[in-house]
């Protein structure tokens, strides 16, 4: 992890009030992991906005990321144009392990923003011949984004809440059509990780957490989960954001 200087590439609305952006970098670009993300200072806002990483271009020395405007920062952010310089911090956090996921078919169950480190995760894992199901959840049609990109490499499912495309519904009405999985990863808001690994508790599984978060390099307990095995907290900043769901309280 280190302070890196990157510079706006590209800042494209992807889909309602979401963008894509892609970033300059010659550290994060050579050293990040699926999973982990970057923390962005935004000018005239005390604390950075942590973002999840959703590729990496090792050729061309670039990160991509993908955020949904909540607030002035990031709303700041999506005005952004090509060679804006940006201060970021990463990569940060702990992200997938690869050697945890050596088994043949694997289920990515994304909601929202929470999809963006599972596409990062899923082309990794395809170079490693995994086969891959993926299960995405929206709240409509208008904020989808991403399906092209995980059916290159995934049988991809798609629900929304109001039925405007894919199947109506949650994430976890989906997996009755999931035949056969050996493990999975999911992603997204934390009633989503409530009912899937409830779901999902005679699986092995791995969960990302999405957390609003006070320094992001683990110094002030601002974003802190219990967990079993260490009978205390763990930082999500720091420890995390991904873990085990045998490990953690959600």
């Amino acid at each position: 992890m280190k302070q890196e200087q990157m510079f706006v590439i590209s800042n494209t609305k992807i889909a309602c009030n979401t963008y894509e952006m892609t970033l300059l970098s010659h550290y994060v670009s050579q050293t990040a992991i699926p999973g982990q993300f970057i923390n962005i200072l935004v000018p005239d806002h005390t604390l950075r906005r942590p973002i999840s990483i959703a590729s990496v271009d090792h050729y061309h020395q670039t990160v991509t990321i993908v955020y949904k405007i909540v607030g002035s920062g990031t709303r700041k952010l999506s005005t952004y144009r090509r060679g804006h310089p940006l201060d970021c911090i990463g990569p940060t956090g702990n992200g997938f392990n690869l050697q945890d996921f050596k088994e043949s078919t694997v289920l990515l169950i994304g909601g929202g923003v929470g999809i963006p480190p599972l596409h990062f995760f899923g082309k990794s894992l395809v170079k490693k011949d995994v086969n891959i199901i993926s299960i995405l959840g929206f709240r409509s049609a208008d904020e989808v984004f991403y399906k092209n990109k995980f059916n290159k490499f995934s049988q991809t499912l798609i629900t929304t809440n109001d039925g405007s495309m894919g199947e109506k519904g949650f994430v976890t009405d989906m997996i009755k059509h999931i035949k056969h999985f050996d493990l999975y990863a999911s992603c997204g808001p934390l009633a989503m990780l409530q009912a899937v690994t409830r779901k999902l508790s005679h699986k092995r599984g791995f969960i990302s957490l999405e957390e609003r978060m006070g320094c992001g390099v683990g110094a002030c307990f601002a974003c802190v989960i219990p967990t079993r095995r260490h009978k205390g907290y763990q930082k999500i900043c720091q420890d995390g954001p991904v873990f085990s769901v045998e490990e953690v309280v959600i």
